[in-house]
This record gives C-alpha cells, structure tokens and sequence, in this order.
C-alpha cells in the first residue's frame, strides 16, 4: 500500500473529499506532511495509555492511545494492536506527531473511503492533541451503518477514548546551569518548588551547582531573581531548551 505526501498547508481536511487524489480509493494510508516543526511555548499531549469502547448497532469499537513522539513507535503501537485483535474486522488509526517535522497520518483500513481514519484525524485536530495514535478497532455486528454512521461511530469512539486518556501539557523550558553559594540554596528550591520549576541535577562542591529547567516565559523573570536572592553572586549559564515540564490537565 503506498502512502501518499501533501503539504499540510495546502490541504484542507474539511474539504479533502473535494481532491481527485483522494477520491474512489481502498484502504488508503494518507500521509500529512508538514514543514520543520516551529517550537511552541507548550502543547497538548496524552501521558498514559488509555481505552474506551462503545456499541452501534452490535458493532464493537474500541479505541487505543497512546503517546508517540516518533513514526516508528507509531507503527510498533499499530503492529500490537492488529495482533492483539486479529479476528477484528478493521484497524482504523491516525497519529497526529510534532516534533522537528510534524507529521499527521491515517487509514481507514478497508472501510469507505474518508468514512473512518479521517473523522478519527480530525478529532484529535479539534482536541490540539499531539504526539499521539488513536486506533480504532471494529468488530462487524453484522448491520451496516452507513457511510454517515461510520464517520460519526469512529469519531465518537476516538473522542471518547481521549477523553479517558490522561491529558497533559508539555511545556518548553530553558535549561539553566546554576552555581551559587550554600546560604542561597533554600530560597532557591523554596521558588522552584512554589512556580513549579524542575530541578533536574544537583552537585555539591565548594559551591552548590544546579541545572534548572525554566519555562520560557518565564526565563527573564528567573534571571532577575537569582540576582536578588544571590546579590549577584553567581555563575549562570543558558543550556539547551526542551519540554521539560509536563503538567496534568485532568
């Protein structure tokens, strides 16, 4: 099955059926690609694995995310599941990943065209939902439903699988490496724990050496209270930036 590569920019998911390439096809793999990813102050992700499943017209859909930050992981996640339901009738997934090249894949597995993978892609893109696979899988309880049932069953299933999934808030943060005096040390976990910063690394020498993981925003907050709680003696140095910061968001 080939998989086939457009411009996110170009393509409008609420207008796709419009496109010739997408019309009149079987089991299509329809592979979204965008630019180099633009690093974001935060985003939405799930933190754990999560199920749900619900009845229509005796057929069974279960849907299965999880957190992915690459295709592979994607794909080994997809593989799983197809063993684990074998004697399903269908394995319908999309997988919306961010990253240093976003990338947004579906497939309706066999069921009408635009009717299954889709609805299931856009759901997660209403949600803003990224770094993750939702599958789901259908049993046929021997009715058909339509193309307009499919659509909606599929998007009810994923959206009632997000919404069982740990939803979590990635945020982008400076690393700084830190180094002061012993007397300063309390005021300063005292801030991080207070503002919900990371300490990721301690080292006790002659000075205290700390490496602390910042939230972009509030980078030149930090810089000035170091040199008010120090009297400005200290050593400060700007690392790497990443998501290091993952809060719950229900």
């Amino acid at each position: 099955m080939d998989d086939e590569f457009y411009p996110t920019y170009n393509i409008d998911l609420n207008e796709i059926g419009k496109y010739d390439n997408f019309k009149n096809r079987e089991a299509p793999d329809f592979c979204l690609h965008g630019g180099k990813g633009d690093l974001r102050d935060s985003y939405l992700t799930v933190s754990s694995e999560a199920s749900a499943e619900i009845v229509e017209k005796k057929s069974r859909f279960i849907a299965n995310i999880r957190n992915v930050t690459s295709e592979k992981t994607a794909v080994e996640y997809l593989e799983q599941l197809r063993k684990r339901y074998w004697d399903a009738a269908h394995n319908v997934y999309a997988y919306n990943i961010s990253g240093d090249y976003a990338l947004q894949k579906y497939s309706d597995d066999g069921e009408p065209s635009g009717t299954a993978g889709l609805p299931v892609l856009e759901v997660i893109r209403k949600e803003q939902i990224e770094d993750v696979i939702v599958v789901v899988t259908r049993y046929f309880g021997g009715t058909l439903l339509g193309t307009g049932g499919l659509a909606r069953a599929y998007s009810r299933c994923a959206k009632e699988g997000l919404a069982a999934a740990q939803i979590c808030r990635r945020i982008l943060c400076q690393r700084f490496k830190v180094s002061i005096d012993y007397a300063n040390l309390g005021r300063i976990q005292n801030t991080v724990d207070d503002k919900g910063y990371n300490i990721s690394k301690v080292d006790y020498s002659d000075k205290v050496d700390i490496d602390i993981e910042i939230p972009i925003a509030d980078k030149n907050y930090f810089e000035k209270l170091i040199a008010e709680i120090t009297s400005g003696d200290y050593i400060l140095i700007q690392a790497d930036i990443g998501y290091y910061i993952t809060r719950e968001v229900n």
